[in-house]
C-alpha cells in the first residue's frame, strides 16, 4: 500500500497538483494529505471540462412597464422579509454572458482574482476529476482514487469546508457561515432557500435537490389551505348530514347482526353514531372536488418544477451541458479484470495444446522451419480484448434480484396478513369479555393497536429492505456510479413503496369485500371470521391508517426516500385524508432546516457533482402522479359511500333527498338461517327474528334469497362508470394544464436567443480586432521607404506563406485588387509560430524575417 500511495501521489504531482502532508508522524490513527490546485491546472482542467463561466460582457434584461412593473415591485416588497440576507441575491437588471472557459480567450473573462474566479464547488470538482482519472499501474486497473479507496489504500477523499460555520466578531462571513445563518437555522424557517449559494458551495446535484424540495414545499401551501377548507366543510355540515343523523337516531331501532359467532350479541346501529359522524368529516361531497383539485395540483407541480429546473439550468450555466463519460466503478473493473484473466488462461491452454504437436514435429525435422513456427506462435499470443461485461456475466445477479424482490414482496404481504389475523383474533377475544366497556371499544382498540403494529413492522422492514437493495444492486454489477444510483433508487423505492402502502391498499380495497354475509361468512383457520368495515364504511379506518403511518414515518425516518413516499401519501389517497398536505407541509418545513443543518455543520462536505435534473426521481414522481388519478377514482367509487348516496338520491329516493338512505343500504337476514353454533348463545334482545347487515342482497322472503339485488348491480355499474369518467376528466384536465404551461419560460427562451446573438457578435468583433492586429503587424513591412513614388497609393497586401497560414488571397473588387482574410482557428497557430522566431525581448516582441527585406521587430 505504501508503494501504491507513492506511485499515485507522484502521478498527482506530475499532473500539477500541490501536496501538503501532516508534519507530525502518527503511529496510530489516520494521517491527512491535503491537495491544492494552482491556477495553471485550474485553467487547463476548466477548459478540458468545458466549464461555463461568466464573461465580462453583459446585457440589460427586459424591463417591465406599466401595471406589470408595479405589480412586480409590490411583490418584491412583500417578499423582502422572506428573502435570505445574502449579498449576491439582490435584484439585478443585467445578465452576464457565459461561455466555456478558454485559456486563449482570457481577455473575455472578468478575472479580478485567480483565487476566487472559480468557486469552491468547481475547484473541488476539478480536483476530484484529476483524482479519479489518475491511473495507478500497481492496482492493475485504470482509474485512481475510487479503486484505491475500495482496496483500502486510502480511507476516503473529500473536499474541506470553508473554516468554521460560526462567524467570529464582525468579520465578513464566508459561504459556510452565510449558509448556516440564513439557511441551516430553525429560526430561518420562514425564509426562502439561498439555492444559488447552496449550488455554489455544494454543487449542482445537491442544489437541485433542495430547489425541488423548496418548490414542492411551497406548492403544498395552497393544497393545505384547500384541504383545511374541505375538512372545515365536513365539520360544518356534520350536524345536518342526513345519513349520519339517521344512523344516530335511536328511534330507527336498526337491530344489526352479531359481529362474531356465538359470543357476540345483536346490537343497535345507533351505537355506531360516533363512527358515522367522524366518517362524514372525510367522506362528503367536497371530497370529490378535493380529489380533482389534487390531481390537477400534481400536474401543475410537475410542470412548475420543469420550468424551475430550466430556469436554474440557465442561471447556473448548464444549458447545453453534454453528458460526460463516467469512470467505471471499482467493482466493475475488478470483475472485468477477472474475466480477462480467465480468458487469458483459456487461451494459454488452447495454445499449449496446439504447440505440443508442433514441438514434436520440430524435434523430428531437426529444427527445420523452426523460426516460422516461432513466428506463428508469437502472433497467436495476443489475448482477445474484453471491453465490457455482457448480460451473460450479469445473468446470475439478475436472477437473484428477481427472486429476492419477489420473496420480499411475499414477506410484506405476510406481515400484512399477520396483522389481519391479529385484528380478527383480538376482536373475537375482546368480544368474549364480560366487561361491557371493553366490548363497546373493540373497533377503536383493535384499529389503533393494529396500525401501530403496522408502523413498527414497516419501519423494521424499511431498514432491512434498504440494506438488501444495496446488496442486490451490487450483484447487477453496474458500470458507473450513475447506473448504480439509478438502479438502487428504483429498487429501494419499489420495496419501500410496497412496504408502506400494502396495509393501506388492504384497508382501502380489500377489507370487508370478501367477508361474506350472515349465514355464509368467510373464515380464517376455520374459526375466525374475516373482518368487516365499520357501519360508517372503511373510509374512516383508511384515514386513521394513513394518518398514523404518514406521521409516524416522518417523525422517525427523514431522508429522500421518505419525501417521495410522502408525495404518495399526498397524492394517492388524499381523497380519504384531506389534511395530508398540511402534515406534509409542516414536516417539510422542519425537514429542510434539519437537512441543511446536517450538511453545513455535521457531515463532511460532499463532492460537487454536476447535474442538469433530478434524474430518475422525476420519472417516479410523474408515474405516481398518473397512478394517483386511478387510485383516487377507486377510493371515491368503492371505499367511499359517495356513489351509493348519489344512486339512491336520483334513482330510489321518492322525495329526491337522502332521507331513508340508511334503511336502503341494510339488507335483512332471518336469524333461523344461522348455521348451528353460530347464533348468539345468550341474547339480551328477545324475540329477534330478523337482523340487518350492510349489503345489497335480496331479503329472505324473496325467491332468490340472499343473492345480490338489482340495486347492487346498478351501484356497481355506477361505480365503474364514475371511475372511467373521473379518470378521463382528470387526465384531460392534466393534459390541458401541461399544454397551457410551457416547459421553457418565455423570458428564458428570449434570453437564450439574445445571448446566442450577442455571443456571435462578440466573437465576430474579436475576429475583426485580430484582423486589424495582423494588418498593423505587416503594414510596416509592405510600406515603401520615405520618398518612394508609391507612398500615397500603398495598400495592404496578402500575407506571405509560412507563418501567416491563417491569411489567404481573395480577389477584391475592380482591378483585381486583393484583400486579406483571417480565420480564428489558425490565429493561435500563427501566434505560436511567430513566437518561435528570434526576438530581442522574449515574450514582449515578435520577430519576422522576410527573405527580401531586413528583419524588423514590432512590439506587441
Amino acid at each position: 500500500m505504501v508503494l501504491i500511495r507513492e506511485e499515485f501521489e507522484a502521478r498527482l504531482l506530475k499532473a500539477g497538483l500541490e501536496m501538503e502532508r501532516d508534519t507530525e508522524v502518527r503511529v496510530f490513527g489516520p494521517s491527512f494529505t491535503r491537495l491544492h490546485v494552482p491556477w495553471p491546472v485550474l485553467s487547463r482542467e476548466a477548459e478540458f471540462l468545458k466549464i461555463k463561466v461568466p464573461t465580462n460582457k453583459s446585457y440589460g434584461l427586459k424591463e417591465e412597464h406599466g401595471f406589470s412593473a408595479s405589480l412586480s415591485e409590490f411583490w418584491r416588497k412583500v417578499n423582502q422579509p422572506f428573502q435570505p440576507n445574502i449579498p449576491q441575491l439582490g435584484h439585478s437588471t443585467t445578465k452576464q454572458l457565459s461561455h466555456c472557459f478558454s485559456r486563449e480567450k482570457l481577455h473575455l473573462f472578468n478575472i479580478t482574482s485567480k483565487d476566487t474566479f472559480f468557486d469552491n464547488a468547481t475547484r473541488s470538482r476539478i480536483v476530484y476529476e484529476i483524482l479519479r482519472r489518475t491511473a495507478c499501474t500497481r492496482t492493475s486497473q485504470s482509474m485512481g482514487i475510487t479503486t484505491l479507496i475500495a482496496k483500502g489504500v486510502y480511507d476516503s477523499a473529500f473536499p474541506l469546508h470553508d473554516g468554521d460555520y460560526t462567524a467570529v466578531g464582525h468579520s465578513e462571513r464566508n459561504d459556510r457561515q452565510l449558509l448556516h445563518d440564513e439557511w441551516a437555522r430553525y429560526g430561518a424557517f420562514y425564509k426562502y432557500q439561498p439555492v444559488d449559494l447552496i449550488r455554489k458551495y455544494f454543487g449542482e446535484k445537491i442544489g437541485l435537490y433542495f430547489a425541488w424540495l423548496g418548490v414542492y414545499t411551497q406548492l403544498l401551501i395552497p393544497a393545505s389551505l384547500v384541504g383545511i377548507i374541505v375538512f372545515c366543510y365536513g365539520c360544518y355540515t356534520v350536524d345536518t348530514n342526513v345519513p349520519s343523523l339517521e344512523m344516530c337516531d335511536k328511534q330507527q331501532n336498526f337491530t344489526m347482526c352479531p359481529l362474531c359467532d356465538g359470543v357476540c350479541d345483536y346490537w343497535h346501529l345507533s351505537t355506531a353514531c360516533g363512527t358515522a359522524r367522524a366518517s362524514h368529516l372525510f367522506d362528503n361531497p367536497a371530497t370529490i372536488f378535493f380529489a380533482i383539485f389534487m390531481s390537477l395540483w400534481v400536474a401543475t407541480f410537475l410542470e412548475h418544477w420543469k420550468r424551475r429546473q430550466i430556469s436554474l439550468n440557465h442561471s447556473w450555466n448548464l444549458t447545453g451541458l453534454e453528458e460526460e463519460e463516467e469512470h467505471p466503478r471499482p467493482k466493475y473493473e475488478t470483475i472485468l479484470l477477472q474475466k480477462r484473466q480467465r480468458m487469458r488462461r483459456k487461451e494459454k491452454k488452447k495454445k499449449k495444446k496446439k504447440i505440443e504437436p508442433v514441438q514434436r514435429e520440430e524435434d523430428v525435422a531437426a529444427g527445420k522451419d523452426r523460426w516460422r513456427q516461432r513466428l506463428l506462435s508469437a502472433m497467436n499470443t495476443g489475448t482477445s480484448g474484453v471491453e465490457k461485461l455482457t448480460w451473460r456475466d450479469r445473468l446470475p445477479g439478475y436472477l437473484i434480484n428477481i427472486s429476492s424482490i419477489l420473496f420480499m414482496f411475499g414477506v410484506t404481504f405476510s406481515a400484512v396478513f399477520g396483522v389481519i389475523v391479529y385484528r380478527i383474533v383480538v376482536s373475537a377475544v375482546m368480544a368474549m369479555s364480560p366487561d361491557p366497556e371493553i366490548k363497546s371499544n373493540v373497533r377503536v382498540t383493535v384499529t389503533a393497536t393494529a396500525v401501530i403494529i403496522n408502523l413498527v413492522v414497516i419501519l423494521i422492514l424499511d431498514e432491512i429492505y434498504g440494506a438488501v437493495a444495496v446488496w442486490l444492486t451490487e450483484l447487477e454489477i453496474p458500470r458507473t456510479e450513475s447506473n448504480f444510483e439509478e438502479h438502487l433508487i428504483l429498487k429501494s423505492f419499489l420495496l419501500k413503496f410496497m412496504n408502506a402502502y400494502a396495509p393501506i391498499f388492504y384497508v382501502a380495497f380489500f377489507k370487508g369485500r370478501f367477508a361474506g354475509r350472515p349465514g355464509d361468512y368467510v373464515y380464517v383457520f376455520n374459526n375466525y371470521r374475516m373482518e368487516e368495515c365499520a357501519p360508517g364504511g372503511c373510509l374512516i379506518e383508511l384515514c386513521i391508517q394513513l394518518s398514523i403511518i404518514m406521521v409516524g414515518k416522518q417523525l422517525i425516518q427523514n431522508n429522500v426516500f421518505e419525501i417521495v413516499i410522502q408525495f404518495g401519501f399526498v397524492s394517492l389517497f388524499v381523497a380519504s385524508f384531506p389534511l395530508a398536505p398540511l402534515f406534509a407541509l409542516l414536516n417539510n418545513v422542519i425537514e429542510i432546516r434539519l437537512d441543511a443543518k446536517k450538511f453545513v455543520t455535521e457531515l463532511r462536505r460532499p463532492d460537487a457533482v454536476q447535474a442538469k435534473d433530478i434524474g430518475i426521481w422525476f420519472n417516479i414522481l410523474s408515474g405516481m402522479g398518473k397512478f394517483s388519478v386511478i387510485i383516487n377514482a377507486f377510493v371515491i367509487s368503492f371505499t367511499s359511500d359517495f356513489i351509493p348516496r348519489l344512486v339512491y338520491q336520483y334513482m330510489y329516493s321518492q322525495t329526491g333527498t337522502m332521507h331513508g338512505f340508511i334503511d336502503h343500504t341494510l339488507s335483512h337476514f332471518n336469524v333461523s338461517n344461522f348455521r348451528p353454533g353460530k347464533a348468539p348463545t345468550s341474547s339480551l334482545l328477545a324475540e329477534i327474528t330478523v337482523c340487518r347487515y350492510k349489503d345489497y342482497r335480496e331479503p329472505p322472503w324473496s325467491a332468490e334469497a340472499y343473492q345480490f339485488s338489482k340495486t347492487y348491480w346498478a351501484i356497481l355499474a355506477a361505480r365503474l362508470a364514475f371511475v372511467i369518467l373521473f379518470q378521463n376528466l382528470v387526465m384531460f384536465l392534466s393534459l390541458l394544464v401541461s399544454w397551457l404551461i410551457p416547459d421553457v419560460p418565455k423570458n428564458i427562451s428570449e434570453q437564450l436567443k439574445r445571448e446566442k446573438t450577442l455571443l456571435v457578435d462578440v466573437f465576430l468583433r474579436e475576429e475583426k480586432e485580430k484582423f486589424h492586429l495582423l494588418q498593423s503587424l505587416f503594414s510596416s513591412k509592405d510600406q515603401p521607404s520615405q520618398g518612394h513614388p508609391d507612398t500615397d497609393t500603398a495598400h495592404v497586401r496578402t500575407l506571405p506563406p509560412g507563418p501567416s497560414q491563417g491569411l489567404g488571397q481573395h480577389p477584391g473588387g475592380e482591378g483585381g485588387e486583393s484583400r486579406a482574410r483571417c480565420r480564428a482557428a489558425s490565429f493561435s497557430q500563427f501566434t505560436r509560430q511567430m513566437s518561435m522566431s528570434p526576438s530581442n525581448d522574449a515574450g514582449q516582441q515578435m520577430s519576422m524575417s522576410p527573405s527580401n527585406d531586413t528583419a524588423r521587430h514590432t512590439a506587441v
